[in-house]
């Protein structure tokens, strides 16, 4: 938390945790909740930025007799990350699922918009101001997961560039990160949305790329960002292999931060 001569850092973690599964709840396999929260544990980011987390699902609950009674994000959160909040983007009759974001600092308010391109992919942005020891202004943090087509994308990113420039003061520090779903060659995130806000992307900074997430065990794509404002980039890593592919299709990213 506290970096050389008394600066701000902050670890952050984004994870499409793919509602707890390896593969599709639809194949026979078993839930992946164990790992993914040993793994997150041992990532020790201060923030996690979650997607498809699962709020509710009677099904699951009764057929696997290992699935945890509270929510996927507070089974994750444990005893690391006492601030939660969580964002419920798809309804359904066994149950609900989201965006979610753990932190260790007060989340002291938060807000989840539907940012659905469509009726049939249920999308949302959650929306939370923490207040972070040794920060001058509280820290404005975005997880979002964007949709499948390229128009929806682009009609999401207008809707969450809308809501920074209404509810984010310019000199605040903010963080957003999620699965964009930015895959193609064209990649619109930038142009859309990142520019305007004065927004930097965390792998672009180090590497000049966005980070390859998917699929975990080798990652190809380029879904999954951080974009930041208000802060130096010290590390990032994607965190993919083998093992990973047995917790979730997506990779986890990490960074590690510098408040400026």
């Amino acid at each position: 938390m506290t970096g050389a001569g008394g600066a701000v850092d902050i670890g952050i973690a984004t994870y499409n945790i793919h509602k707890g599964f390896p593969l599709t709840p639809l194949v026979a396999t078993r839930p992946s909740l164990r790992g993914l929260r040993e793994h997150l544990h041992a990532l020790n980011p201060d923030l996690v930025f979650l997607q498809e987390v699962v709020g509710a699902h009677d099904g699951h609950a009764r057929r696997h007799r290992d699935w945890p009674r509270q929510s996927q994000y507070e089974y994750l959160a444990d005893t690391l990350w006492s601030s939660h909040a969580y964002g419920r983007n798809a309804v359904y009759d066994a149950g609900h699922h989201g965006n979610a974001i753990l932190s260790r600092f007060p989340i002291l308010r938060w807000e989840n918009e539907d940012i659905s391109a469509h009726r049939f992919e249920s999308r949302g942005l959650l929306h939370c101001e923490i207040m972070v020891p040794g920060l001058s202004a509280n820290l404005h943090a975005v997880c979002v997961h964007l949709a499948l087509t390229a128009r929806g994308r682009s009609r999401q990113l207008e809707r969450l560039r809308q809501r920074i420039e209404r509810h984010v003061p310019v000199d605040a520090p903010l963080i957003v990160a999620g699965d964009f779903n930015d895959w193609t060659w064209r990649s619109r995130a930038p142009h859309e949305f990142a520019v305007p806000l004065n927004l930097h992307e965390v792998f672009e900074i180090t590497t000049g790329a966005a980070a390859r997430s998917f699929p975990a065990a080798l990652p190809l794509l380029r879904l999954d960002r951080i974009y930041v404002r208000g802060f130096s980039v010290l590390e990032t890593r994607v965190h993919h292999g083998r093992r990973k592919m047995r917790l979730s299709d997506h990779a986890a990213l990490t960074a590690r931060l510098r408040a400026q």
